[in-house]
């Protein structure tokens, strides 16, 4: 097998990194250079939720599955791009929009909001967000990954007590947010990697997300 292309799907954290609001912000800084000491070194300070990351059960579930508890398999395998672009801020992705792209279900679904192009504003927390119908309706179908180009797959704020969150938690699956360039996945069948950092005991973690075009 030959990986004939690859779709960077991060975006890189550092100190201008969006964040949910009240969530920490990243900071970077010199820990040791080659001057002094003879190599350099970073001291990285970031929450769970930093940058392009996924979310274990356990971020919505006390009794969920912690990051380090989750099958591996979650995080790769093969995937397919839902592109809803064009939608109003705040709009519901509701199953009509999806339906069209799951005649041939695959294990990881990422939704192509095209939101990612407001990352760095204020405008960025206004994005649309799946519907808990239709999140329903992808787990019946065996999605158990799902990942956005948006801070959130629910709505931000939500008034209605993060239901996507919720529903995919209790499913044993992880959900990927802060994705970007899905709509360069101009192929299909991609194989999609977003691997976590393996913290021990967290409710999620950053990636480095990437989708890849296999040689037939």
């Amino acid at each position: 097998m030959r990986v004939r292309r690859i779709v960077d799907l991060s975006v890189p954290v550092g100190p201008d990194t969006q964040v949910y609001p009240g969530d920490p912000v990243p900071r970077l800084s010199v820990h040791a250079t080659v001057e002094s000491d003879g190599f350099n070194l970073l001291h990285v300070e970031m929450g769970s939720q930093s940058g392009t990351h996924v979310d274990a059960p356990y971020h919505f579930s006390p009794s969920g599955l912690r990051l380090h508890e989750l099958d591996l398999g979650l995080f790769t395998g093969p995937g397919v791009v839902i592109d809803v672009r064009g939608l109003a801020p705040r709009t519901p992705i509701t199953w009509d929009l999806v339906a069209p792209f799951l005649e041939d279900p695959r294990p990881i679904a990422l939704i192509c909001t095209g939101w990612s192009a407001f990352y760095g504003t204020p405008r960025y927390f206004d994005h649309p967000y799946l519907d808990a119908d239709a999140c329903r309706r992808m787990l019946d179908l065996g999605v158990r990954t799902f990942g956005i180009d948006a801070i959130n797959i629910d709505e931000t704020p939500s008034g209605i007590g993060y239901p996507v969150h919720h529903l995919i938690a209790g499913a044993g699956g992880v959900i990927g947010e802060n994705f970007r360039n899905l709509e360069e996945i101009d192929f299909p069948d991609p194989l999609v990697s977003c691997l976590p950092i393996a913290l021990e005991n967290a409710d999620g973690a950053p990636v480095r997300a990437v989708a890849m075009q296999l040689e037939d």
